[in-house]
């Protein structure tokens, strides 16, 4: 199967430059909806040329939905999704298991592919999804590739291969909504990952001042032939935040190197790579990373490629010896980590230049009042960027065969080896004095000038006494040129089946209380004082798994799922819904359930009580709930500690873990860290309903749970008492 190269597009100069590079598909996001908010994206308006121009040079068009889909947006979603259904959009791209439920069910015909944001990781999920109607997979970044060549599955499979990395597992990250409002999982992410933290053990700074939670860039330009041999079909380049340049130039070094097995990159290229952007290369866990080799500590910006040093400086000029190369107009980072554009550039005798090579001695002027020495960094490499802007147009090859025989009729074909379109003119003449030529025939066939195609080969079956008049042949060829257009850009009808409202009642229902657990004072002191226990600890579980109202949380990433039967579960990835079979499972608040249709589809899979996002605040909760079966259980997070980050990386390592350790940001909030296989990040406040209880119970609301992390035992009398006589 021939892999497919796949390009990040955040605007029409991005389209373009993917194309013209060699991408095989593009993805990109309309106004809403998409996991990139801030990029510029495309209006509908120019998501339908988007789509036309793609096709025209046979590149397939995959639009983001990946955003979890609140109640209130549902209606509006289908029917932009059935616009993308009518501009001929090749799938699109979903986070939210509701929506993936509503589009396979009403529109049967659109291809699914499962954002990375949908946290797929093993392959009960991939089957899940399968069942859904999904077509691809985009895998979780976390995953090594030898993991992911033993998924026995038909799936089609999707990687990065290139780009910014999530120090969170995709999709389950709350650090942003919860600090700032700005929901990762809404497009909105602000980036928290990347400021600077202290890391403390047992309240005393261990480490001051670093980038504790910025990964480095993807980078696997080195291990393409390994990619290529592996189940995954597509190959992803992050990046629709970046810019056209950078979009151009990623995609044509991954198109070399798809191309050639034997080419490697050159070190110019590689140069230019580091120019671009880059915080310092990963080969990410896809092939298994360390953890020191995966974090940048020391930035979480672009850091540019060393080009030379400062050997002296004064208030009005830097002198730098140069290693590389600098041109006037590239912009550079200086050792005080002040960066600026280099717009004049003098040599030694203080004349200007626009150019300086390796070894030479150049002065620039000191615009940011650098008194220091050290390394200079190229961040914009301007004769990079107008090689790029400078990428000829991508062109299609086409054939041609004329038929020009005395006597009959003059027949013109165009060929893109998929498409064809023919011409049929009046018969050929016999020419009276001056015929046209074989050579002037293929002349005007092939004069194809600014339009898509080249011409590759004609094939002539022409008499040599015949007369053609040259207009019925540039009329022939601007026909056959615009035809084709039309068939590689034909959007085919697109089937819908009509939409109807589950309607259900809600009945008012005595509110009960869950908590989670994660010590055994703890789940002592509430096992006879609230109706359900989660335990975090499997061994602490096992312990008190006898008595009915214990439950065992299931972890959030299940590389392997063990056999139960007969057990009380939280599911909190969905690959554990398997367990609805035999056991009683509950799906934990990681699953990011949202609306209505996700409520349904759960309850579907046998899942026994649901517990809603906490990311549904107010107005959202109140319109979910509404006209919700009643038979359904539906459980929300109305007191305690969220979790806002998983990681597979362990800033822990070689840490004694019976001490308290935490993480300080600039304004000395602090977040506590667990680390068991994985790394857990607590949120630095408590969430607490309990004002509410009375409103969440006319609601329907069956089950306030309790996100414990260190409460003591008085503490929680104290709690459980305010609880219960709100509720009573």
């Amino acid at each position: 199967m021939k892999k497919e190269l796949l390009s990040p597009v955040g605007n029409k100069e991005a389209l373009i430059a993917a194309i013209n590079n060699g991408c095989d598909a593009v993805y990109l996001a309309g106004t809403y909806y998409g996991a990139r908010k801030f990029a510029k994206n495309f209006t509908n308006e120019e998501l339908e040329e988007a789509v036309r121009y793609s096709h025209l040079y046979g590149v397939k068009v995959y639009v983001t939905v990946n955003t979890i889909i609140y109640e209130r947006e549902i209606r509006e979603c289908l029917k932009y999704i059935e616009f993308l259904g009518s501009i001929g959009v090749d799938a699109i791209i979903v986070q939210d298991l509701g929506l993936i439920s509503l589009v396979h069910k009403y529109y049967p015909e659109m291809e699914i592919h499962a954002s990375t944001q949908a946290h797929t990781h093993n392959i009960e999920q991939i089957k899940l999804l399968e069942s859904l109607g999904v077509k691809r997979v985009v895998l979780a970044r976390e995953l090594a590739l030898e993991e992911i060549n033993k998924l026995d599955t038909k799936m089609e499979l999707e990687v990065f291969v290139h780009g910014a990395l999530c120090i969170c597992y995709s999709g389950e990250c709350l650090f942003s909504a919860f600090m700032l409002d700005r929901s990762g999982n809404r497009g909105e992410c602000a980036g928290l990952c990347r400021c600077l933290y202290n890391l403390r053990e047992n309240n005393q700074t261990l480490i001051k001042s670093k980038y504790l939670l910025s990964p480095k860039e993807l980078n696997t330009t080195q291990y393409i032939q390994e990619l290529k041999k592996s189940k995954a079909c597509s190959f992803k380049i992050e990046g629709r935040m970046k810019s056209p340049e950078y979009v151009g130039y990623v995609t044509k070094l991954y198109r070399k190197l798809l191309d050639n097995e034997r080419y490697q990159l050159t070190e110019e290229e590689i140069f230019n790579l580091k120019s671009l952007y880059n915080r310092g290369f990963t080969k990410g866990y896809l092939f298994n990373n360390t953890d020191e080799e995966f974090i940048s500590l020391n930035s979480s910006n672009h850091l540019g490629v060393p080009i030379g040093e400062v050997i002296a400086w004064n208030k009005e000029k830097i002198k730098i010896k140069i290693q590389v190369k600098l041109t006037q107009g590239d912009a550079i980072r200086l050792p005080n980590g002040e960066g600026m554009y280099v717009n004049f550039l003098y040599d030694v005798k203080g004349n200007l230049i626009n150019k300086a090579n390796k070894n030479d001695i150049v002065y620039i002027d000191n615009k940011v009042n650098l008194e220091k020495l050290g390394v200079v960094s190229l961040t914009i490499n301007k004769e990079l960027m107008q090689e790029i802007q400078n990428v000829p147009p991508k062109k299609i090859k086409i054939k041609a065969y004329v038929k020009a025989l005395k006597n009959q009729e003059l027949r013109v074909k165009y060929s893109d080896g998929v498409n064809e379109v023919e011409e049929v003119q009046a018969k050929v003449l016999e020419a009276r004095s001056m015929p046209i030529t074989k050579e002037r025939i293929k002349e005007i066939m092939s004069k194809l000038g600014n339009t898509p195609f080249v011409m590759d080969d004609i094939v002539l079956d022409v008499d040599n006494d015949i007369f053609i008049p040259v207009g019925i042949l540039n009329g022939i060829r601007r026909n056959l040129v615009e035809q084709l257009i039309s068939k590689r850009t034909q959007v085919k009808e697109f089937k819908k089946i009509k939409t109807e409202e589950i309607k259900g009642e809600r009945a008012k229902s005595k509110l009960k209380i869950s908590a989670k657990v994660r010590n055994e004072e703890q789940l002592k002191y509430l096992r006879d004082k609230i109706d359900y226990i989660y335990v975090a600890n499997k061994d602490l579980y096992e312990k008190y798994q006898n008595q009915k109202n214990v439950y065992l949380v299931l972890d959030r990433v299940m590389d392997k799922h063990e056999e139960y039967q007969k057990k009380n579960l939280v599911s909190g990835e969905t690959g554990s819904l398997i367990y609805t079979k035999n056991n009683l499972v509950v799906s934990d608040y990681y699953l990011n359930v949202v609306n209505k249709a996700y409520v349904y589809l759960l309850n579907n899979l046998g899942v026994k009580r649901i517990t809603i996002s906490p990311e549904v605040r107010e107005n959202d909760l109140t319109l979910l709930m509404d006209g919700l079966d009643s038979n359904i259980e539906i459980e929300v997070i109305g007191y305690g500690t969220l979790e806002y980050m998983i990681m597979k990386y362990n800033l822990l390592k070689d840490k004694d873990l019976k001490n308290k350790y935490e993480l300080e940001d600039q304004n000395k909030r602090k977040f506590r860290i667990i680390r068991d296989k994985y790394t857990h990040l607590m949120g630095d406040k408590k969430i607490d309903l309990r004002a509410r209880v009375k409103e969440l119970e006319a609601m329907g609301v069956n089950v306030f749970r309790l996100e414990l992390l260190d409460e003591t035992k008085e503490e929680l009398e104290t709690i459980i008492r305010e609880l219960k006589i709100l509720i009573n």
